[in-house]
């Protein structure tokens, strides 16, 4: 069982975000205590059983003070079984990683911190406006494992093209009106192997890499509307995303999942819940719940329409029950972007129909390359990672 807690709250905003968060922080601890009664209303949601993670997500987490997390994990140990070996994890930005702060971390439980540390380049961090510079950024690492958290994982961003000159950067757009850049003929993969560099060095137990992708509602969305960027060059995200994985792979990590790599044994206990579609409840404004089957519950993406639901004794949420093709499609989805791939017996134990109706579209995937068939179960091959959703979205019932 699983427990994810949405802290909507973030000191600026980032251009290329579009979760959900708010920039307001006066409200936070009139939000933080929605998220206990929340959690006192939504006890029943999941079966009877210990959790076996907590994750605080967001927005920034580390935005929380001490008394504001305590009461927190207060309730949800109050309200729920946690097991002796929980894994607690907790979003941080670098900037606030103080060794005050990690200590208080420490002292509450939290044993896994996810640093959003996006780039060692100052002028990609620049470009993305992002709070903490390059040197805040391996210094919250280096803190971080002084004060004793072993199990740490950090978050970067590939396919950034805001450079247009090999022998330094510019310093992405200004805060305001958008960006002064353009793209180099030729792109240059330098800075991306520098961060791959510099991110082993630390010798962090995993890494989590997303490709950068503009969203609508975002400040980059708003400034590719504009014609003041460029989209994301594909064949330039192709490479770097074939760079991250034979640098990592080479220095022994695990490429479990298409955006996360791992040292042995030192997966994402929460992220792997949702790839193997196991109940999970999501706390707070945005957050989605799963009850292992065909049930899904997401609440209003709204910092003041929560709050007032919850203080009318209302979980402001929206239930969906998935048809069959939706199982179906959600398990293809998930699955096929795990190393362990689709076993086809629980596919067709999701749906025999389902499974008869794919099986088909399996072969011209299997000739591309793109998939291999390995004792029942699909998985990518390396060439098929590239064209992840594509493959899956092929495979879909419709």
């Amino acid at each position: 069982m699983h427990v994810y807690v949405h802290i909507p709250f973030c000191a600026q905003a980032c251009h290329y975000c579009d979760f959900h968060f708010s920039t307001q922080l006066a409200g936070r601890a009139t939000l933080v205590e929605a998220l206990r009664r929340e959690v006192a209303m939504q006890r029943d949601f999941l079966p009877k059983k210990p959790l076996d993670t907590i994750y605080f997500g967001g927005g920034t987490p580390s935005l929380l003070t001490e008394a504001e997390l305590a009461r927190l994990l207060d309730s949800i140990h109050t309200h729920f079984k946690v097991s002796s070996n929980a894994e607690i994890t907790l979003e941080a930005n670098p900037d606030d990683l103080t060794t005050e702060k990690l200590a208080q971390f420490r002292s509450l439980g939290v044993n896994r911190l996810s640093i959003g540390i996006q780039s060692f380049d100052e002028g990609h961090l620049h470009h993305l406006h992002r709070l903490h510079n390059a040197a805040e950024g391996e210094a919250s690492v280096k803190r971080a494992q002084d004060a004793g958290f072993e199990n740490l994982s950090i978050d970067l961003i590939y396919a950034i093209q805001c450079h247009t000159e090999r022998n330094g950067p510019s310093h992405g757009g200004p805060s305001h009106g958008g960006p002064s850049y353009g793209r180099s003929a030729a792109p240059d993969h330098a800075i991306w192997e520098n961060d791959l560099q510099k991110a082993n060095a630390l010798g962090v137990p995993h890494i989590s890499a997303y490709c950068l992708t503009i969203e609508p509602q975002t400040v980059f969305g708003s400034w590719l509307k504009k014609a003041q960027i460029q989209p994301v060059d594909d064949a330039f995200a192709a490479r770097q995303f074939e760079l991250l994985t034979e640098h990592l792979t080479a220095q022994g990590y695990e490429h479990y999942e298409i955006s996360n790599f791992a040292q042995p044994g030192r997966y994402s206990r929460h992220n792997t819940s949702y790839w193997r579609q196991e109940p999970y409840l999501g706390l707070g404004p945005s957050a989605h719940s799963f009850d292992g089957n065909a049930t899904r519950q997401a609440n209003v993406s709204h910092n003041a329409r929560y709050v007032e639901a919850i203080g009318r004794g209302e979980v402001p949420a929206e239930t969906e029950h998935l048809s069959e093709p939706d199982r179906v499609n959600e398990y293809l989805l998930t699955s096929l972007r795990t190393q362990w791939g689709c076993e086809l017996e629980k596919l067709k134990a999701i749906s025999e129909k389902g499974h008869s109706l794919i099986h088909p579209l399996t072969h011209s995937l299997l000739e591309k390359g793109w998939l291999t068939n390995e004792a029942g179960f699909l998985q990518l091959t390396p060439a098929g990672k590239l064209f992840a959703d594509r493959v899956a979205s092929e495979l879909f019932w419709v």
